[in-house]
């Protein structure tokens, strides 16, 4: 990670002085750095970690901060982890651009170095990940989202791009496409447990992420815990779940009522239990791999992305 760093920097650098402002922004905020871990921690599992890794890693990392920019504008958000986002502070056509820019660079740097494999690999999330914010939209309107679907909108839009990582790590140390494939599974399966937890996260009356409670059910998002509770929820308090999150979503003291309800219904409790299930089915892909620093690493990593605090 202290040697991607200095590359991910030159990776990201331009000739416009703005730019390059952006980026250092972005930089200075950055999260987690789960994605690039998920890359060196694959690479190393398979093999040494090369310049094609740390290429690997760079595409990954430019193309998620490419659609939490874009994410942004679409969501009208002004703030990204307790920061001003891009678009609260450059305005979102200086953010769409931006994100634009990123792309591109995935593209250059994938092409000029004749990475192909590795871009096809990031291609195919960021088309699932438009598909899944589409398919996203296209049942809120309507709000008759079913757990089968909810699934497939986490699968594409956030469990996708960590799927990427993992296939992107094995891939870049030459393993075959029957361990890449089992290592994108591996990440798939992973980035649904982490999409669950998110989603726990906003029904915790005490959170920690700087991410304000009720916040899904004010932006009108169908997530596990309440698809669970309305399909277990007497009719009467069905239509008044349906409504506020339909009519009375900025009702903060609606809001938490349908929260507790959730809590009444089991709402919580179901999304652990899915939230573990895919977390151990993501641990049994790694048993057929020998044990090494990497593996632990990656066993531990997978517990953290269902016990973190935020």
């Amino acid at each position: 990670m202290d040697a991607f760093e200095p590359k991910f920097k030159e990776f990201m650098s331009s000739n416009v002085a703005l730019l390059d402002r952006i980026t250092y922004y972005i930089i200075k905020r950055k999260g987690k750095q789960l994605r690039p871990m998920l890359v060196f921690l694959s690479a190393k599992l398979h093999g040494e970690i090369n310049e094609s890794t740390y290429r690997g890693a760079a595409l990954v990392e430019l193309t998620h901060t490419a659609t939490l920019v874009h994410d942004d504008v679409v969501d009208d958000a002004d703030k990204r982890r307790g920061f001003f986002s891009i678009n609260a502070l450059w305005k979102n056509k200086i953010a769409v651009l931006v994100g634009d820019y990123f792309l591109s660079k995935v593209l250059l740097i994938a092409v000029d170095n004749e990475e192909f494999d590795l871009l096809k690999i990031v291609s195919t999330a960021v088309r699932e990940m438009s598909e899944g914010e589409l398919l996203q939209i296209e049942k809120a309107r309507r709000l008759d989202i079913t757990e089968e679907i909810y699934f497939e909108i986490i699968r594409q839009k956030t469990a996708s791009l960590l799927a990427s990582c993992c296939g992107v790590g094995a891939s870049s140390v030459g393993a075959s496409a029957e361990v890449v494939q089992t290592m994108r599974q591996f990440g798939e399966l992973l980035g649904i447990a982490f999409q669950i937890k998110d989603d726990l996260f906003d029904y915790q009356l005490s959170n920690k992420t700087g991410k304000p409670s009720g916040i899904d059910i004010k932006e009108q998002k169908m997530t596990l815990p309440l698809i669970h509770s309305l399909s277990k929820a007497s009719e009467s308090d069905k239509k008044f779940m349906i409504n506020v999150v339909k009519r009375h979503n900025e009702n903060r003291q609606k809001v938490q009522e349908v929260m507790q309800m959730v809590v009444h219904y089991g709402g919580m409790e179901y999304a652990e239990q899915r939230m573990k299930e895919y977390h151990q089915k993501a641990l049994n892909l790694l048993d057929q791999f020998e044990d090494s620093e990497a593996k632990t690493s990656l066993l531990l990593l997978g517990n953290y992305v269902i016990e973190r605090t935020k």
